[in-house]
């Protein structure tokens, strides 16, 4: 593999289901389009023929992603819904607990709040059908929304969001914690 796959084939990992367009990709590796675009058909055919891997490339509404083969669609089901991957990360929790208390937001909402990108987190909640689309939020690119579902309460053991634990010292606008808040600082 030329060392330019290996580049675009690093960063493509990097972004995940957020991809990468022609023009961010030409940009990072100081690329003429046409150089880039005859590399990203390289690295296409590349995965199409290799048996031995799992991936492949896609580009959907101008941006280039790695995802698996559709063919292992069926396994990846399998290992989201496994017992063993049932408890979530330290990253996904987070993730789970800024939804369930700021929801609806977005993924860019979600990353300033955690001050770290939450795309590998989001997917895996969706997975597992704690989180779900709600819908696009009405400003500029229209970003998704995203808001825990019915099966969240299950999973919490509550029927409505309003059992969720009240937290104290919470900043409305920033969603940061402060520890020190008291309840009659807040009153």
């Amino acid at each position: 593999m030329s060392l330019y796959l290996a580049k675009i084939e690093a960063l493509l990992f990097v972004a995940g289901e957020e991809g990468l367009s022609l023009g961010q990709l030409g940009s990072l590796l100081d690329m003429a389009p046409t150089a880039l675009y005859q590399q990203l058909e390289q690295l296409k055919a590349k995965y199409q023929k290799d048996d031995t891997t799992s991936l492949c490339l896609i580009e959907t509404a101008g941006t280039y992603k790695l995802v698996t083969k559709e063919h292992f669609a069926d396994l990846l089901k399998q290992y989201a819904r496994t017992p063993i991957n049932q408890s979530l990360s330290r990253a996904s929790m987070e993730v789970l607990s800024i939804i369930a208390y700021k929801q609806p937001i977005t993924r860019v909402e979600i990353d300033a709040i955690r001050g770290v990108n939450s795309s590998g987190a989001i997917s895996k909640l969706q997975a597992l059908d704690l989180i779900k689309e709600a819908g696009k939020k009405e400003v500029i690119g229209r970003p998704n929304l995203y808001a825990t579902t019915t099966y969240f309460l299950d999973y919490m053991g509550i029927n409505h969001l309003d059992e969720l634990v009240q937290v104290t010292g919470l900043d409305e606008e920033t969603g940061e914690f402060d520890l020190f808040a008291t309840k009659e600082e807040e009153s």
